[in-house]
């Protein structure tokens, strides 16, 4: 056929297929194909490979790959990454995806990490982490064994635990080889807190002692309480060091000399923690820098000026409840911005900057459920049976621990939580180390620490 006799005849047919319904047009290209020998079918293969498998990612500016893929959830987009190296390779770079799928885990993102790859391997290490939280799999436990009485204090910093028991002696450890550093001969031990030289010690026999860990001689004593000393927190640049006694008082004295320097009086139950720590907002009665003291007893939590005048007034009293039904855990936690506490009403968070209650966390059944640690992201809480793991963002709870039977104290001092930056959101490098730690009825300390990446 000449071609201008094809042409004509080639526009006819056409006009006349697009008349066809979709079924009429079906079945003429079947019986097009059936007609067709193997040049013409090799032909359409490859045409159709064209038409219908375009690449799109090889033929977008990167820009517009990007955007395309930000629709898309993390794991289609690792299915995606199996379709071809390229597919991989542009996929693997789009940071803003990954960045965002790590912060909805709960992951701190470092804006300065510039390689485009890093960002879908640091989400990967991520969904297996929260992976072993969900399926109990995170964590392991060991045993600290060396005492021979009841271990009622616990302070942990920088991978050693110090503990005071009632076998008169104080012991460091290192918590990841479960070795004894120091074991020094003290009081019977309440409260324990320690750097490198010096550990202080809150006692059941109503004073307050600073030893060196070196020598174990004892430095300095502090006489004045007349009943336990409960908490203890010093600061050095300060030259200070606060105690809260079962005689309903806190103490403030010069760390250096064993001098009292103040007594404070309003509590009407038993202090069983004090904090001392800076400020880091604006406050109705602070500047950030300032330091603050915070003491707790049963039912209220006091706000002291660090001055020292004589019969210095509470700035502020908080509290849950007017009448005094509900009582407070002896846990609290003050970050320089945010003061929390644990009632069986539940969690309470106040804002220091107002001090008004920001918000009231009730998980499941929390009238049993404590306080161990409190960050941005997640929040460490633990029960009779278990420790949990709860995503602030949610107020749910997304992983849980068993836990032994662990010797009660109704005080709480032999509870404690381990490294605390991860509550803040993990970063691949700080889930590591201790997470929990208590004292058992075997005298034992029994720790709780997670495992490494798998």
């Amino acid at each position: 056929m000449e071609k201008k006799d094809f042409e004509a005849w080639l526009d006819n047919i056409s006009i006349a297929f697009l008349s066809l319904t979709d079924l009429q047009k079906n079945e003429t290209l079947d019986h097009l194909i059936s007609l067709s020998g193997a040049v013409q079918l090799r032909h359409l293969s490859n045409n159709l490979e064209i038409l219908l498998k375009r690449d799109f990612l090889k033929l977008l500016p990167l820009e517009l790959s990007f955007y395309v893929l930000k629709w898309l959830d993390p794991q289609t987009l690792l299915t995606c990454c199996l379709v071809s190296k390229q597919w991989n390779k542009v996929i693997s770079a789009c940071t803003e995806v990954w960045q965002t799928a790590c912060k909805n885990l709960g992951w701190q993102i470092d804006d300065s990490v510039q390689d485009p790859l890093h960002w879908k391997k640091v989400y990967l290490k991520a969904i297996l982490r929260m992976k072993q939280l969900k399926d109990h799999e995170a964590f392991e436990t060991s045993s600290l064994i060396g005492h021979s009485a009841r271990v009622y204090a616990l302070y942990y910093k920088d991978g050693l635990l110090c503990t005071g028991s009632d076998d008169l002696s104080a012991k460091l450890w290192d918590v990841s080889t479960g070795q004894c550093i120091y074991g020094i001969q003290t009081h019977t031990c309440a409260a324990v807190k320690f750097d490198e030289q010096k550990l202080v010690t809150g006692s059941f026999d109503n004073t307050v002692a600073c030893w060196e860990w070196s020598s174990g001689a004892k430095t300095q004593h502090f006489r004045g309480h007349t009943g336990a000393v409960f908490s203890v927190d010093y600061n050095d640049e300060l030259d200070i060091l606060v105690s809260g006694s079962a005689d309903f008082t806190v103490k403030v004295w010069a760390l250096s000399t064993g001098t009292c320097l103040n007594t404070l009086t309003g509590h009407t139950e038993w202090v069983t923690k004090v904090v001392l720590q800076k400020c880091k907002v604006k406050s109705l009665m602070h500047s950030p820098g300032d330091y603050i003291l915070l003491s707790a007893d049963k039912y209220e939590i006091k706000i002291w000026p660090i001055g020292r005048e004589i019969n210095c007034k509470c700035l502020r009293t908080l509290s849950v409840s007017e009448d005094r039904s509900i009582s407070l855990q002896p846990r609290l936690h003050f970050d320089g911005k945010y003061i929390v506490c644990s009632s069986a009403l539940g969690l309470y968070q106040w804002d220091f900057a107002s001090y008004d209650i920001l918000r009231v966390i009730k998980p499941p059944d929390f009238s049993n459920v404590s306080l161990l640690g409190f960050g941005e992201i997640f929040a460490l809480l633990f029960d009779n049976r278990y420790l949990y793991i709860m995503d602030l963002r949610t107020e749910k709870l997304i992983s849980r621990w068993p836990l032994p039977e662990y010797r009660k104290s109704k005080r709480g001092s032999s509870f404690l939580a381990g490294e605390m930056s991860w509550l803040n959101g993990l970063n691949g490098q700080n889930d590591t180390g201790l997470v929990f730690a208590t004292s058992m009825p075997d005298h034992s300390i029994h720790l709780v620490l997670w495992k490494e990446h798998g």
